[in-house]
């Protein structure tokens, strides 16, 4: 079902990509829509305030020597709940952001499936050794 979802998303942005066919148009556009989300997630701090960033050097490695629980000593900063409109906001945002990578997927002729999967399977088999 979720590939089939992907597919059509595919299908979807490439029938209504009408202005921007270069790919130079593409990552241009991708990487506005990169600092609109962080802009957002900004404003969620500096005009809503319902979060706020409390950042602090992570503390790595953290007290206890197992590897398992080295996740849980590291920190978000983050500091509240998103309200609903920043959620809103956000996520027109990162909507934006998947239609834009979608489109530079279908210039290249990449399957955004295919790019999900293979994710996937690369932290599924390589699990907490995937250092990002």
């Amino acid at each position: 079902m979720k590939d089939v979802i992907l597919g059509e998303l595919q299908n979807k942005v490439n029938e209504s990509l009408l202005r921007h066919k270069s790919i130079l148009d593409i990552l241009t556009k991708f990487q506005e829509s990169n600092a609109r989300i962080n802009r957002a997630v900004v404003k969620s701090v500096t005009n809503c305030g319902c979060v706020t960033i409390n950042a602090t050097k992570q503390e790595f490695p953290c007290d206890n020597d197992s590897f398992e629980s080295l996740n849980e000593c590291m920190k978000t900063h983050i500091d509240g709940n998103i309200c609903e409109g920043c959620r809103e906001v956000i996520e027109r945002e990162l909507g934006n952001n998947i239609f834009y990578l979608t489109a530079m997927c279908n210039l290249l002729d990449i399957s955004v499936y295919d790019v999900f999967i293979k994710e996937y399977d690369k932290i599924d088999t390589l699990g907490k050794y995937t250092f990002r």
